[in-house]
């Protein structure tokens, strides 16, 4: 019998497969709120697994077709962008929260052109 389910993220990158359910998300808005419901140790845990293999997966992205990517790679770009949001709460912000800004918030109403 052939198994005949989809790998969660391209070869060579199944041992970052543990963060995509809650890091490879669609939209800009769910990743931030994703961000914003973690602490900083859970943050850090996720930059690190991912901030050291964002150049391979850079590479191993190249070339293909942004906007017809085979789901597993798009799994692995969607973590990528989590990944960068991540990188200032954990590099800079040493919080889930921007500091100082309070009740402030904002909504995302368009995701960025690609």
């Amino acid at each position: 019998m052939t198994d005949t389910t989809e790998p969660l993220l391209p070869d060579g990158f199944t041992d970052l497969e543990p963060y995509v359910p809650e890091w490879a998300l669609p939209t800009r808005q769910e990743r931030y709120a994703t961000r914003l419901s973690k602490t900083l140790p859970e943050l850090t845990e996720f930059y690190d697994a991912v901030a050291p293999r964002a150049e391979e997966a850079i590479g191993h992205l190249n070339g293909q077709d942004i906007h017809h990517l085979p789901e597993p790679a798009g799994r692995l770009l969607r973590l990528l962008y989590s990944m960068i949001l991540v990188s200032y709460a954990v590099n800079v912000f040493e919080q889930p929260r921007i500091p100082d800004s309070g009740a402030a918030f904002f909504d995302t109403t368009a995701e960025p052109a690609v």
